[in-house]
């Protein structure tokens, strides 16, 4: 291989692996989990918070934390059988073993000091992206002196258990008179109701960066779409058109105003990446080589052909598609508040920010090539697209199985 194809190839691949290493398993159940709180007081009585904890996650930790072998079993086996009340009575039966694990990763204090928790009413059984959640009550007690600044500190389901990793808490509050937002994990653990607003938008700006950066599916699908542009404006409209999209359904989906099933959302991303990869490979057998041609203008300001404007038909309406997958990464159900607003769409913002960055990355890397060797270019772009659809296809059978 000459050696001024040699490096932009090596290049290229190295920027390829180096993005599906960061990323982590698609499947978001079994491998990450993430909990929701939402916290209430009038400043005089009791703080509650209203918790939404991944049920089997719930049964396995606090069983195996409390050493309790019977809460295992009989969760287990009414997670199995798929019985939401046998699912509510299981954690009734070691409600001490469950809320003894709770309490001991959820805390509340007031001006550093800690507020006592109490369960108010009991277990009860709801589903988020369709898998089932158990929802918990707890009414924190706090002293009664100083300014009341109450901070919350989370390590529900941490990496250490070696069950899930990257748990994430979202947090909503109405504490006060003060309201908003946060989103917690390992490295950012606790956040103050007092903290300023450029604290609370920059954590919903790192969760979108890092939803999109460790979410295989995503990556995946961005990769079909550098492999299978031509040139700059190719790329840039496909990812405007995607990010247009996924921005419409993803604010309509979060603030509940669309609410389509995890079990239809999930299987149509997968099989949106092997539509993409697809087309590509498709547009490589008709055209051989002659596919790394820049496109004849169709006229009008963007200059593309039929081929150009269909693809970005097609890149548009599973961009639909994939906000609402976005969304299911927040699951906030909160009354509508500008507060609630901006932080959502600083997440998005979060999610584009690392979506421009893997184009000004991956795609002049992809250009250099083309120009020295358009052959190299297209086998390259053909093998990237070709484990792309693959994949995109094994993910679209295992979600429809339900595996």
């Amino acid at each position: 291989m000459p050696h001024r194809v040699r490096r932009p190839l090596l290049a290229l691949a190295a920027a390829v692996l180096f993005l599906l290493c960061l990323a982590r398993p698609a499947a978001a159940h079994g491998f990450s989990s993430t909990v929701y709180a939402h916290i209430t007081g009038d400043g005089d009585g009791p703080l509650r918070t209203r918790l939404k904890l991944e049920y089997d996650l719930l049964v396995v930790s606090a069983a195996d934390t409390g050493d309790d072998d019977p809460l295992f079993r009989s969760g287990t086996d009414a997670f199995d059988a798929g019985d939401a009340d046998a699912e509510a009575a299981a954690l009734e039966a070691h409600r001490g073993t469950v809320l003894g694990y709770v309490t001991r990763h959820l805390s509340v204090s007031a001006d550093g000091k800690a507020c006592e928790p109490a369960p108010a009413g009991g277990f009860r059984m709801g589903t988020e992206e369709g898998v089932p959640y158990a929802l918990l009550d707890l009414d924190w007690a706090c002293a009664e002196h100083g300014s009341g600044d109450h901070r919350v500190r989370s390590t529900l389901f941490p990496d250490s258990e070696g069950y899930v990793k990257g748990t994430k808490t979202i947090v909503t509050y109405d504490v006060g008179g003060r309201s908003g937002s946060a989103a917690l994990d390992s490295a950012h653990p606790s956040f103050s109701v007092g903290q300023a607003w450029t604290q609370r938008f920059w954590e919903f700006f790192r969760l979108g960066a890092e939803h999109l950066l460790t979410g295989t599916d995503h990556i995946l699908f961005l990769l079909a779409l550098i492999a299978g542009s031509r040139r700059p404006r190719e790329v840039v409209l496909a990812a405007t058109s995607f990010t247009l999209a996924h921005s419409v359904t993803f604010l309509l989906a979060a603030l509940g105003l669309v609410d389509v099933p995890a079990g239809l959302v999930e299987p149509v991303i997968a099989l949106s990446i092997a539509v993409v990869a697809g087309w590509h490979l498709w547009r490589i057998r008709g055209r051989g080589t002659r596919v790394a041609e820049l496109p004849v203008p169709g006229g009008g300001r963007f200059a593309l052909d039929r081929a150009g404007w269909t693809r970005l038909g097609v890149v548009f309406c599973f961009g639909l598609v994939h906000g609402l997958g976005f969304a299911g990464a927040l699951g906030i159900e909160a009354a509508w508040s500008w507060t609630l607003l901006w932080s959502l769409l600083v997440f998005n913002v979060g999610i584009e920010t690392v979506q421009l960055g893997v184009i000004a990355v991956v795609f002049p890397l992809l250009l250099l090539l083309v120009r020295r060797s358009p052959r190299a270019a297209v086998w390259t772009t053909g093998t990237i697209s070709g484990c792309v659809a693959a994949m995109g296809l094994i993910w679209f059978v295992q979600r429809v199985a339900g595996s």
